[in-house]
């Protein structure tokens, strides 16, 4: 058993990470005059006044006065309140929140037994799968970190993917998440199991394909949001003998130099993709159905042609602590601060809108006509905005078409639109998303459903039915992180998965220190959920006419890939888990709801380095007393 505290001195047997068997701990009771019972397993403490369950039992001192006393029907459990039970929890995937769980579950939940399983031979998720040219993060550097552990040393503003990629991994060096992985080992299906109360997950081995079977008490899916790329279904897709790709399974050893290339999709990575190929391709035929918002980000401002180093007096700079917090504070602040921007009919949308296509019409200017076929009929942000710096200017250069033209077909040398032009191409690469209906990839089976099937469109649910995004009805010891209604409107990405873990340890200690064997939110739960996100949605532009990864792909479904409020909005529901929306199993048969206070005892007030006095501060006057004794006010 571990007890989980960062006020530990180095050695305290409550040191994080450390165990400490029970018979020491007991021992440690029993110098404080706690005794296990040895008539009927109950405790008693030789300097607490006598009744008890065995008054009759035993004989008074001289000076005792024999009272009768209430007889409790409930045997007491020899443990202290805060001996957490050991849980087995899985974790499947090892991208941003596999890590991140690695690093902050083992730190929050005592006794914790994890394993992280990952498919790939190492950690990174998006940022180990993207490796095309130009691949690079949307938001600030600073901002896409960890509020823990940030990286002072950003290169560019906005970082390209393998420096991103080396920062995730380095972070999980630093945490020795490796203790936890298995790598290489693909999660073929998940199976509950009511009469163990535990998930069997079918596991095969990358390399080997080696198949078995192993038993967990909770799994926590961390999946992400893309981790499933998917070539489009063109007819005679197959047929087409050039060099094919998926932007997510590119060939860093094809050069396109010279070549003529067609890039499907406009989306992010296809926007990088054009601007870097466009350098040096004879001709790139640009094929982008949707219409799109070229701008700015969530961050307002219009981002510069090429990369964006951060001087070197500015990286010096942040040795200071207080100069580098004030500058990630401000990069932070303005990301939270636009929600108002996603509200349907504000000012704030319609100021957006005529800024945008301001900036389009100059940036396109050197191709009369062409603003009008790509600025959308939708709202700014009814699909997630794409800066794209430089996108724009690519698309007025002499060896680019831009072509809107649906595709009717492949052929063995090229692409064929519907109105009948053939376009020969030495490759193709599609940028054409990801699986974003959130259906998981393998099988989750419980009580006759799987999550697999009946999630999808034309599944018996139809769409990702979640509890605040995080769990479902039916699905005991199941959670989500970092996929349906993850983020709030602005915030950031990276805070809102580590709240989301928070989230979870306040639910896996809960579990393990009050006897619970199963928890799952209730139908009922669900539904109110689901009918709030239905009536919220429509307030904001998202429902409008566009295509995008939030609804699925599919205009007019259901908003799944947000959180139904601002990110402040988010963070302040996941402070206090609303328990009574759960059900419960619980391990013992007793029927009392407090069996699980045990015998009245802490282990913390045996450990005497334990600092049990945390409460008092050196300088009592700087204690805002909005949070004394919690900390509800400062959030998020």
């Amino acid at each position: 058993m571990a007890i989980i505290s960062d006020s530990q001195p180095e050695g305290s047997p409550l040191t994080p990470g450390t165990s400490v068997s029970s018979e020491n701990l007991l021992s440690k009771l029993e110098e404080l005059g706690v005794q296990p019972d040895a008539v009927n397993g109950t405790v008693t403490n030789s300097a607490d006044t006598p009744g008890s369950h065995n008054t009759e039992d035993r004989k008074p001192s001289r000076l005792e006065t024999v009272v009768s006393y209430p007889v409790s029907d409930l045997t007491l459990e020899n443990r202290c309140i805060d001996d957490f039970r050991p849980l087995r929890r899985a974790v499947i995937g090892a991208g941003l929140s596999g890590i991140l769980s690695g690093i902050l579950l083992p730190l929050k939940v005592p006794n914790i037994h994890l394993t992280i399983f990952e498919k790939s031979k190492e950690v990174g998720g998006t940022w180990l799968d993207n490796i095309y040219p130009g691949v690079r993060c949307d938001i600030p550097s600073h901002v896409y970190q960890t509020t823990f552990s940030p990286n002072l040393q950003w290169s560019e503003q906005f970082a390209e993917g393998a420096e991103i990629l080396e920062y995730w991994k380095n972070i999980g060096k630093k945490h020795d998440i490796a203790r936890f992985l298995r790598m290489g080992t693909y999660v073929e299906t998940a199976q509950w199991d009511d009469a163990r109360s535990t998930w069997a997950l079918t596991l095969q081995a990358v390399d080997t394909k080696h198949t078995s079977v192993e038993n967990f008490d909770f799994v926590i899916t961390a999946i992400g949001r893309f981790n499933e790329w998917k070539l489009p279904d063109y007819p005679g897709i197959k047929d087409y003998k050039g060099h094919l790709r998926h932007s997510s399974n590119w060939d860093p050893t094809y050069d396109p130099t010279g070549k003529t290339v067609a890039v499907i999709g406009n989306g992010a990575s296809g926007i990088q993709l054009v601007l870097e190929l466009q350098k040096v391709a004879k001709h790139i035929d640009h094929y982008a159905r949707n219409k799109t918002w070229i701008a700015a980000g969530w961050g307002g401002r219009e981002r510069q042609f090429g990369p964006e180093y951060i001087p070197e007096e500015q990286i010096k700079s942040f040795d200071d602590p207080d100069t580098y917090l004030q500058f990630r504070k401000d990069a932070e602040d303005r990301y939270w601060r636009g929600a108002n921007a996603m509200k349907a009919g504000t000012k704030e949308n319609a100021d957006y809108r005529q800024r945008f296509i301001d900036i389009m019409h100059r940036r396109l200017e050197k191709k009369p006509g062409l603003a009008e076929k790509m600025i959308p009929d939708f709202s700014p942000h009814c699909r997630r905005l794409t800066p794209g710096p430089g996108y724009l200017e690519a698309l007025t250069e002499e060896n680019l078409e831009y072509i809107q033209t649906p595709i009717s077909r492949f052929t063995a040398t090229g692409i064929e639109t519907v109105d009948g032009v053939h376009r020969e191409v030495d490759a193709i690469f599609c940028a054409t998303g990801h699986n974003i209906d959130f259906a998981p990839p393998f099988s989750i089976r419980a009580r006759g459903v799987d999550l697999k099937t009946a999630w999808k469109p034309e599944g018996e649910i139809g769409y990702p039915k979640t509890y605040l995004g995080m769990a479902s009805a039916g699905f005991p010891n199941l959670l989500f992180i970092g996929t349906v209604h993850t983020n709030g409107i602005a915030g950031t990405f990276i805070h809102s998965i580590e709240n989301q873990i928070t989230y979870y340890a306040k639910v896996l200690r809960k579990v393990s220190s009050e006897g619970i064997k199963t928890i799952t939110p209730s139908a009922k739960a669900v539904d109110d959920f689901i009918s709030y996100a239905d009536a919220y949605f429509p307030t904001t532009v998202m429902t409008g006419n566009c295509s995008s990864w939030a609804n699925g792909g599919r205009p007019g479904a259901r908003i799944h890939g947000a959180w139904p409020g601002s990110a402040s909005h988010l963070s302040f529901i996941r402070r206090n888990p609303r328990w009574e929306d759960f059900e419960y199993e619980y391990v013992s048969g007793s029927g009392n709801r407090f069996a699980f206070f045990g015998n009245g005892r802490t282990l913390r007030e045996a450990d005497p380095d334990f600092n049990i006095t945390s409460y008092l501060k050196r300088d009592p006057a700087g204690i805002d007393l909005r949070d004394i004794h919690e900390s509800w006010y400062s959030w998020p």
